[in-house]
């Protein structure tokens, strides 16, 4: 097994477990919603998605299998994203929700490009050079910036269903709701303008880590979950592994550069 930084192996193998839970229990792969109830054969599509995440995730762990593992993958998450999640913003353009939607696809899209950049193989190179290297890279972190603008607006559009997710030994839920709103607005700036990029990063990636840590933990320990609360947690666990390989895409630049996207 070689891969290219630990973020690339949380990455894979959370993929892999998303895949497995899949299989066992799709309502809580929760990744893949957004799908139409008048589709046809759409009790199939969640057992397609499980087996497309458990095979990329596999693949991605080993030399030979990584390149086409990564174009499977990032392949599948564009269409996912076109088709479904990109729908509600056609249908709705004016509801914040659906962007916040969208942003969960794109952080994980985002993390699959920075993979496919890096493990492309010399027919990606040639055939597909915009997608792969340096491009590549600067595509998949304006994916993550704008996912950042999508959840920090929905911090402040949604203020009635983030502040009671607080736990309630933190004081102040509307000024942590604010607070953390706005940090992901910076962020989403800095990533798509190169300003103190690395450090935001890891900031948001770390946020969005912590929300795991202080609302969906304990509500496990305490044994008050429900299949929308495995699903939330599914996508959380998701949206962190994604961060974190796009974070380990910046580890040749300073905290505090500039301008480099």
């Amino acid at each position: 097994m070689r891969v290219a930084s630990l973020g690339h192996a949380v990455f894979a193998v959370t993929l892999a477990a998303i895949g497995l839970l899949g299989f066992i229990k799709p309502e809580y792969a929760a990744i893949w919603d957004g799908i139409p109830k008048a589709l046809p054969a759409r009790e199939a599509l969640p057992y397609i998605s499980a087996l497309v995440a458990l095979g990329c995730g596999l693949g991605l762990l080993w030399p030979r299998s990584q390149p086409i593992a990564a174009r499977i993958l990032l392949a599948y998450l564009l269409l996912w994203m076109l088709i479904f999640k990109g729908r509600y913003i056609l249908l709705a353009p004016t509801q914040e929700g659906a962007y916040q939607s969208s942003g969960e696809n794109a952080v994980i899209v985002a993390g699959a490009w920075v993979l496919y950049a890096w493990l492309a193989a010399d027919w990606d190179r040639r055939h597909l050079a915009f997608a792969t290297g340096d491009r590549g890279v600067r595509i998949a972190r304006v994916f993550y910036g704008l996912a950042m603008l999508a959840f920090g607006l929905s911090h402040f559009f949604y203020l009635q269903l983030t502040a009671p997710l607080i736990p309630d030994w933190i004081p102040g839920h509307v000024f942590w709701a604010y607070f953390t709103g706005t940090a992901y607005l910076a962020a989403g700036v800095a990533i798509l303008t190169g300003v103190w990029a690395r450090l935001a990063a890891l900031l948001s990636a770390l946020q969005m880590a912590s929300f795991l840590l202080l609302v969906w933990l304990p509500l496990v320990l305490a044994g008050k979950m429900d299949p929308f609360n495995w699903g939330e947690v599914t996508v959380n666990c998701a949206l962190v592994a994604g961060a974190w390989v796009v974070v380990d895409s910046y580890r040749q630049m300073s905290w505090l550069a500039l301008n480099r996207r």
